[in-house]
């Protein structure tokens, strides 16, 4: 089994990327293999593609498109007076502001 390269923080080698670098250039990894790996602190790395093997970002399609809206209206939703919030409701609250100031005054 072959391992990738490990290269320190901030020290990645030309021609490489994260995969947050290739969104940044319109690019995805494409299905290949990592390239490399960059170490952070303790256990976390980040992986590198190369760029010359990058595909670019497919389209949007109607279909994604309308599949993201309803994500994120349902992310907007309050749960407890299903009106919309304005804001992605917090998932550690599970309701709206108002809400929760509600459920707040009521149990003191």
């Amino acid at each position: 089994m072959a391992t990738v390269p490990d290269n320190r923080w901030r020290m990645a080698p030309e021609g490489l990327a994260t995969r947050r670098q290739l969104r940044e250039m319109g690019l995805r990894p494409g299905g290949q293999d990592v390239a490399a790996e960059l170490q952070r602190r303790g256990p976390l790395v980040a992986y590198l593609y190369r760029i010359d093997r990058a595909k670019p970002v497919r389209p949007m399609t109607p279909g994604r498109t309308a599949a993201l809206a309803k994500a994120m209206r349902a992310r907007w939703t309050c749960p407890k007076c299903r009106t919309d919030a304005g804001y992605c409701i917090s998932r550690s609250l599970g309701m709206c502001v108002t809400c929760d100031d509600i459920r707040r005054e009521r149990s003191a």
